[in-house]
């Protein structure tokens, strides 16, 4: 292999692991103004992206001072969130709009 092409494929790879940073990819969705599911797990120590789906016809709000994020989010529309890596332990998210809308993220194996 000559040195061009040596040089191409390390960026190549190197272009890889920096765009797959996290293991997969979670779903989180709102509808009738209530999380599923209600408790996500997740692994410790990695870095997850987590999609989360507004189905209803009114905008939401994720909002989590545990995890120190907070996206509006229009209806029937969705946004991307990317969190950790984290401890062990349960982090609590609500929806700003509809503070009684609540769920939880468990990280590690409880």
């Amino acid at each position: 292999m000559n040195f061009k092409l040596s040089f191409l494929a390390i960026i190549a790879t190197c272009t890889l692991s920096a765009t797959a940073s996290y293991a997969e990819d979670y779903i989180i969705t709102s509808s009738e103004h209530k999380f599923t599911p209600q408790e996500l797990r997740i692994p410790a120590d990695t870095k997850v992206k987590v999609v989360i789906k507004n189905l209803n016809d009114a905008p939401m709000e994720f909002e989590s001072y545990e995890l120190n994020r907070e996206k509006i989010i229009e209806p029937k529309g969705q946004a991307t969130i990317f969190i950790g890596p984290l401890s062990a332990g349960t982090y609590q998210y609500f929806d700003e709009f509809k503070p009684e809308s609540k769920g939880s993220i468990i990280v590690g194996d409880k």
